[in-house]
């Protein structure tokens, strides 16, 4: 079955310079980052009901298994941390039918 992460940004981004160390890392080959599939990447967005998100990434994967791959990887791990500096998020991983 399929998986996907879901990345909710609530609110501005507080720091561009960590954002763009976390893009920059994520333009790098390491493990999982060639079975994702981006499905959604900060597109128009209508909140129909509660709180309005800042923005929103999802990512396919073939499995919850190779999701994990790609998230609990060493090198996602350490650009994870410059997200984390430049944003707060909510991210969640469903396994889809």
């Amino acid at each position: 079955m399929p998986a996907y992460m879901i990345f909710i940004r609530e609110g501005e981004v507080l720091d561009p310079q960590a954002m763009e160390r976390y893009q920059q890392a994520n333009r790098e080959p390491y493990p999982g980052l060639d079975k994702l599939t981006p499905l959604v990447v900060y597109g128009k967005m209508e909140t129909l009901e509660g709180d309005a998100a800042d923005g929103m990434v999802v990512l396919q994967f073939p499995t919850i298994e190779d999701a994990k791959t790609w998230y609990y990887s060493e090198e996602y791990q350490a650009a994870l941390k410059h997200r984390q500096q430049a944003a707060h998020y909510r991210v969640f991983m469903v396994e889809g039918l």
